[in-house]
């Protein structure tokens, strides 16, 4: 199955009275399975901040190779059992077995290539990039599952960023990332929300950071929106809180899509815990009014206003 197209941008923030209040980083990586359901969070502070929120996306470099995940422990059937597993969670799934672990090394390299092109296209290579990982049975670590993920981005040189990929510039910016990622706010360790699997204590993806009039916040881990929005508030008590949007107004502003888990996430507001039911029926009455497109993706959808 050919993986789905998303434009560069993917995504348009809304426009308030203050861009650029907060800068947030990002440390992730496609691989992760928590980074990737940490997506509802991230679609949530963009609705409810708006371009007040500005993002540096960081690249953690969980693995070089397969063979540091097998001398972990990591099978092919694990992945597979553990896709299954995180499908609670909400972001979509597909649990059909590959034939063996893959470092996620070049994924990063190749985000970091499509930087040189613009951060509209490095946000949507790494979009790209989580749905192959969790929805495909694509080999993540290999020259053809990489140039199909390039290839699905429209706005996006794709030979370009896989020649990039390769080159001086992307290897001295990802491993720039990597020690940025190692690096981590000393709490954040006594936390227990770090890892040291391959050297240095690191942040966990996704881990974000936020900063503003020379105060910094962090988030450590896997966090619920409910957390990153008090830090927010607590950093910038002056920041602008959108309301929650109507639906379609929330797919107009991504024109790459949302998924079931996203919308819903976005339409529960601080006190309502997100009800992902509730969010399909509307988004099936929004289909069948003509007023929205559904794309199969795992064991769920990616909708898109018509």
């Amino acid at each position: 199955m050919p993986l789905l197209r998303l434009p560069a941008p993917w995504r348009t923030p809304v426009a308030t009275a203050q861009p650029g209040l907060v800068d947030v980083t990002h440390y992730t990586d496609a691989a992760c399975p928590w980074a990737y359901n940490f997506e509802p969070v991230l679609r949530t502070l963009e609705a409810r901040y708006g371009d007040q929120l500005t993002y540096r996306t960081v690249m953690i470099g969980l693995s070089e190779s397969y063979e540091q995940y097998v001398a972990r422990g990591y099978t092919a059937e694990g992945a597979s059992l553990g896709r299954r597993r995180f499908r609670r969670r909400g972001m979509p799934m597909s649990t059909g077995p590959r034939p063996r672990p893959f470092g996620t090394g070049r994924a990063c390299r190749l985000v970091k290539a499509a930087e040189l092109q613009g951060i509209p296209q490095a946000e949507a290579v790494l979009r790209a990039l989580r749905f192959a990982w969790f929805t495909t049975d694509l080999v993540m670590d290999e020259d053809d599952a990489l140039r199909e993920v390039a290839g699905s981005i429209d706005g996006l040189d794709a030979e370009r960023a896989l020649a990039d990929a390769r080159s001086q510039e992307v290897e001295e910016a990802y491993q720039r990332d990597r020690a940025e990622t190692r690096s981590p706010a000393r709490f954040a360790v006594t936390l227990g929300r770090t890892a040291a699997s391959d050297g240095p204590d690191r942040y966990t993806a996704p881990s974000i950071v936020l900063r503003a009039g020379g105060r910094e916040l962090v988030a450590p881990g896997f966090q619920p929106f409910e957390a990153v929005d008090v830090l927010v508030m607590n950093l910038v008590p002056r920041a602008e809180r959108l309301p929650v949007p109507a639906l379609e107004d929330l797919l107009a502003a991504y024109p790459g899509g949302l998924t079931t888990a996203e919308v819903a996430r976005v339409l529960a507001d601080t006190t309502t815990e997100p009800d992902l039911a509730a969010a399909e029926d509307d988004l099936i009455r929004l289909t069948v009014a003509g007023k929205a497109r559904r794309q199969a993706l795992g064991h769920d959808a990616l909708w898109t206003a018509s």
